[in-house]
């Protein structure tokens, strides 16, 4: 289930290339840039290793005589410009912003000689939990060198062996797989060579797959957002959903006065103007009519005042007003609120849940092609136990896809509930079921 107001920068880009389909992925950049993001990172990863090793063997010749020391703190502090030089490498792969870290290293004190300013500084640099942090990384990406350089070897192997193989054998050699395959005529090694394209596909998902899963954990290791960078972050995404609020505010006032012009008010002039005709005429016809006007415009702003706010939700309460949006509705509802029976949400919390009701089962009956749909309302306490949860799941049969950027009202949902700090969740794959979970803390 797709948390909606995430879900735009959620995953890295070889995965994201990977959900495209395979004819975009193939056609793409991306399986050369996983290829030469696994082929560099191994050959870093190793590079760094003999470094450390080197250093480390220097430091304990060295160690009796005090140089050894620095060359001890100096491998950390390599591992510190392994860990940048992988910060960099994250966008052949994950186009996502990669913020620096938080911890920036201290000026040296004044004073003191360059060579001690330069020990001091590398001790301090040696003690950061930072530092340390980036080391253990170094030392894992060691050793997931070698997966990345044996999946390149894999890869290239089943690309390039074949057409290989038959050059070779085209001109005299014999071509061994182990002891018992020998291929020595050209006939041997078409069959295989006609696989090469299979082999090639299955290879490039192979590195895809690999680059963006080592992606990831670099990310979530190396990768500390700033908190003033999620916190601006947060800001605009209030910034524009406040925005979208305002201009839907503006839309649904406009709306309502529309309504009041061209529906109610004209029927109020209709009615006057006819009970006008009946007192000169005492037409019982007319008399009729001026009472069938009435009950028109009564219901028409019963309506109207309906879309603003039910009366139901103000006497009965959620469960009786989802019921009623329930029987109006044109798709077959089946209707659980069994678990709002114990309490009222709060006033904010149970207007904001309706209205998404509304507008969820306006969705179903313009764009699900369903033929029956579901409604569970109920309170789940939240993980850290403090408060909890007005939950309201509503599903349908239809045919699934539900697209948050395609105008479908999911995002004026969303905007909706972030009002009171309450979040969409969505889950519609093609072909159903489409499954939305409204959550409002109480």
């Amino acid at each position: 289930m797709t948390d909606i107001s995430t879900a735009s920068t959620a995953g890295s880009g070889v995965w994201r290339a990977l959900a495209r389909g395979p004819r975009r992925f193939l056609l793409s950049s991306w399986p050369w840039r996983a290829f030469g993001y696994l082929l560099a990172g191994g050959v870093f990863g190793v590079g760094w290793f003999f470094l450390a090793l080197g250093l480390l063997s220097a430091g304990l010749l060295l160690f009796p005589v005090g140089v050894g020391v620095l060359a001890l703190l100096c491998i950390p502090v390599t591992a510190v410009g392994l860990a940048t030089l992988e910060r960099t490498r994250l966008r052949w792969i994950d186009p996502r912003a990669v913020p620096l870290p938080d911890e920036e290293e201290p000026a040296p004190p004044p004073g003191g000689r360059r060579g001690t300013r330069w020990v001091r500084r590398l001790w301090r640099r040696a003690k950061s939990p930072g530092t340390w942090l980036e080391f253990g990384f170094a030392l894992l990406n060691a050793v997931l060198a070698a997966v990345d350089l044996g999946v390149v070897f894999v890869a290239g192997f089943a690309v390039l062996s074949q057409p290989l193989a038959m050059v070779l054998v085209l001109g005299g050699e014999q071509v061994m797989y182990g002891s018992d395959i020998v291929l020595t005529r050209p006939a041997q090694v078409l069959p295989w060579l006609l696989l090469t394209p299979v082999f090639a596909v299955l290879g490039a998902y192979l590195l895809a797959s690999v680059a963006g899963a080592r992606a990831a954990l670099t990310r979530a290791v190396l990768v500390r957002p700033r908190r003033e960078e999620e916190l601006d972050a947060r800001l605009v995404e209030v910034t524009a959903s406040r925005a979208r609020m305002a201009d839907a505010f503006e839309g649904e006032r406009r709306r309502i006065e529309r309504d009041l012009h061209d529906g109610a008010q004209q029927r109020l002039t209709g009615l006057i103007m006819t009970l006008g005709l009946a007192k000169l005429d005492a037409d019982p016809a007319l008399v009729s009519r001026a009472q069938d006007e009435a009950r028109a415009v009564l219901d028409e702003l019963r309506d109207l005042v309906r879309g603003i706010h039910p009366s139901v939700l103000t006497d009965r309460g959620l469960g009786a007003a989802i019921e009623s949006l329930a029987e109006r509705s044109t798709v077959p509802v089946d209707v659980d609120v069994t678990g709002l029976a114990d309490r009222r949400p709060p006033e904010a919390a149970e207007a904001a849940a309706y209205f998404a009701v509304a507008e969820a089962f306006t969705n179903i009956a313009k764009h699900s092609g369903a033929g029956r749909a579901g409604v569970r309302a109920c309170y789940e306490p939240t993980p850290s136990g403090d408060h909890d949860l007005l939950v309201v799941e509503i599903r349908d049969d239809g045919r699934g896809g539900a697209d948050p950027a395609g105008g479908s009202g999911l995002t004026g949902l969303a905007d909706r509930l972030a009002a009171q700090d309450g979040r969409l969740r969505l889950s519609s794959p093609a072909g159903g079921p489409t499954v939305v979970r409204l959550e409002l803390p109480c």
